[in-house]
């Protein structure tokens, strides 16, 4: 194989380790010290008050207080502890469902808080149906400044009342026409649910100068996949600044991040699901934090926030926000950028489409195919086959050309053998390369010919990694053996743990990843015949076999859709190698070329260049000799 053909290789496997890497626990990072203005004292501030608040421990406090024998004592003590809001301090917790044909929500009467969430379309690895959270899992309130102290809204009770077959208000009654009320709808067909803040007689009961109220929200992100290595390295704290871009913090391990400008959203994402809390008007600043769960089996992350909302006791209707909790589906996402007010929404940011022109090609292309072909075939091995040999049709004049170019510089290899016997040894090296570069010139070849088309491909590999990974359209989807495209194919699996192993490579051997390889090796191997490489670069013919194994570790533990693209398009590449052959005729290739050789030819650029280059460090060679038998 020619060096240009072996180095558009090497740039493939290269990348794809980098991937790998990237995708890994890295070092930490050193955060960059920022220098903050006022709002900084207000985010230590209410940071305080919350942690001073929870360390309280309200609960405990009210039982302290049962121990008061006077009724009428222990109502003065819960007055002066709570103030207006000791009637609603205590009681009894009870439940109320909010559903539609997508998902089913269960809210709490304690906090006013949704507890659990479970989504009727899709199942957990393990569980006959899939639960995004439940219980204390997912928990978020609001702090009530009253004098000195705070009120947590998540240790209040509030009081039900069904308004709708499809909306539910969870009201603080604090007696005297007071009250804070929690308004949850959800529509029909939608994944989306509406919370707005409705109040009366606030004003009474809060500081006339309040202008902001606390917030916080905190979920452990469940276990949801077969593949829990993987689905880690996928699940992250995303947040969107209301004029700017998604962000995200460390998706591989423990990171806590401080940001005053104005957000939009923030979201507690796993592989294929998300959570996203998302403010009508803004979160003048928030504090967010992510920890990894190593040690937890049913766990992934625990994530948090703590922000602050823009707030007025005197209106009626002060905040408003929108609750997402479903599937991380690109065009479901997409839609939400539909109004006008929403367009820079992005929620479809969630999914780690790649960036630039890797995220162009998915979005415009492979996505847009998938639906496509989705509507007319149910089976999704199908689809990815059909979608493979798309590709490969669209790609196969860079194919082509790329295979001529190797044709051409095999039938010019017994011209090249020549030139290497008459320019022997390391002392003749400049030499040999300047008449084969002449050679090269004469024939009108560019040895870079043959590798540009393979780079030209790159961005559709590299598309391919990062769709697959992330298409929720592949979960739970079965072909032939592999019962989850979206996961790994294990034919061989074991407990034991095996240091450098297990880690990496993971406990099983999946089949699409073996066959990729052997496909990966059986097509390294067509190259090096036709080209000669291994009699010509003898000593690299072990690190072209080399690469292929490598992508054995890289991808065990990757989706097994993507390993069957992989396989599937390299079977394709064969194929089309064994038709480009009985194609081209080599002996009318090499009259070409003689014919070329014969012709005057002005130099290219490129050829000019590289001569050029070689002049130069020939000069520098005779340079350094000289100074040698100077010295001597």
């Amino acid at each position: 194989m020619e060096r240009n053909t072996l180095f558009g290789f090497l740039l493939i496997g290269i990348v794809l380790i980098w991937f790998s890497w990237f995708n890994r626990p890295t070092p930490e990072q050193l955060e960059a010290a920022k220098q903050y203005n006022d709002s900084v004292a207000a985010i230590e501030a209410a940071k305080q008050n919350i942690a001073e608040f929870e360390a309280e421990q309200t609960q405990e406090n009210i039982a302290n207080l049962t121990e008061i024998q006077s009724d009428s004592a222990r109502q003065a003590a819960l007055v002066n502890k709570f103030g207006p809001f000791a009637t609603v301090v205590e009681g009894t917790e009870s439940f109320t469902a909010l559903e539609n044909d997508l998902i089913r929500l269960t809210l709490s009467n304690k906090g006013g808080q949704i507890c659990q969430a479970i989504l009727k379309k899709y199942k957990s690895f393990n569980r006959d149906t899939l639960t995004l959270f439940e219980g204390k899992e997912n928990r978020y309130g609001f702090l009530f400044k009253i004098g000195s102290r705070y009120i947590n809204t998540t240790d209040l009770f509030f009081t039900p009342i069904a308004t709708g077959d499809n909306q539910v208000t969870m009201r603080l009654d604090l007696g005297q026409n007071q009250y804070f009320d929690l308004v949850y709808r959800l529509d029909a067909d939608s994944y989306m649910v509406k919370m707005d803040i409705q109040q009366k007689g606030m004003e009474q009961i809060l500081a006339n100068s309040t202008s902001d109220l606390d917030m916080f929200w905190e979920q452990t992100v469940r276990r949801q996949e077969k593949g829990r290595m993987f689905e880690e390295r996928n699940s992250a704290l995303y947040y969107k600044y209301l004029v700017d871009d998604v962000e995200r913090l460390s998706d591989s391990k423990d990171e806590k991040k401080e940001v005053s400008n104005a957000l939009k959203w923030i979201g507690y994402k796993n592989q294929f699901f998300s959570s996203a809390l998302i403010a009508d008007n803004k979160f003048e600043w928030a504090s967010m934090e992510s920890s990894v769960m190593h040690e937890s089996p049913e766990y992934l992350k625990k994530m948090s926030a703590t922000a602050v909302i823009p707030y007025s006791p005197d209106s009626e209707n002060p905040a408003g926000f929108r609750i997402f909790l479903g599937p991380n589906s690109y065009p479901l996402l997409k839609s939400y950028n539909k109004n006008d007010e929403d367009y820079k929404l992005q929620l479809d940011r969630l999914i780690p489409l790649g960036a630039s022109i890797f995220r162009w090609i998915n979005t415009g292309v492979v996505i847009p195919m998938f639906s496509f072909f989705g509507k007319f075939i149910d089976n999704y091995g199908i689809i990815i086959l059909l979608l493979t040999i798309v590709i490969k049709i669209i790609i196969s004049p860079l194919t082509y050309k790329s295979y001529l170019s190797s044709a051409r510089m095999r039938v010019l290899k017994p011209q090249i053998d020549e030139i290497n016997a008459r320019y022997p040894g390391q002392d003749k090296a400049l030499d040999r390369q300047r008449a084969t570069m002449d050679l090269y010139s004469r024939a009108g070849i560019n040895p870079m010919s043959g590798c540009i088309p393979m780079l030209l491909q790159m961005p559709i590999l590299f598309a391919m990694f990062v769709f697959f990974p992330s298409s929720i359209e592949l979960r739970g989807e079965s072909f032939l053996w592999a019962k989850d495209l979206s996961s790994y194919d294990a034919i061989v699996s074991w407990d034991t743990y095996i240091p450098l192993i297990t880690p990496y490579f993971g406990n099983h051997i999946s089949l699409f990843c073996l066959l990729m390889t052997i496909t990966n090796i059986l097509y390294t191997k067509i190259n090096m015949d036709n080209s000669g490489g291994s009699q010509q670069m003898p000593g690299m013919k072990w690190m072209m076999y080399l690469m292929p194994l490598m992508f054995l570790f890289i991808f065990n533990n990757y989706a097994s859709g993507l390993s069957y693209y992989y396989f599937v398009s390299t079977l394709i590449t064969i194929i089309q190698t064994y038709i480009f052959r009985k194609c081209i005729n080599e002996e009318k290739v090499l009259a070409k070329l003689q014919e070329n050789q014969k012709k005057p030819r002005k130099k290219s650029g490129f050829m000019a260049r590289l001569e050029e280059a070689q002049r130069q460090q020939q000069a520098m060679l005779r340079e350094q000799q000289k100074r040698k038998n100077k010295g001597r």
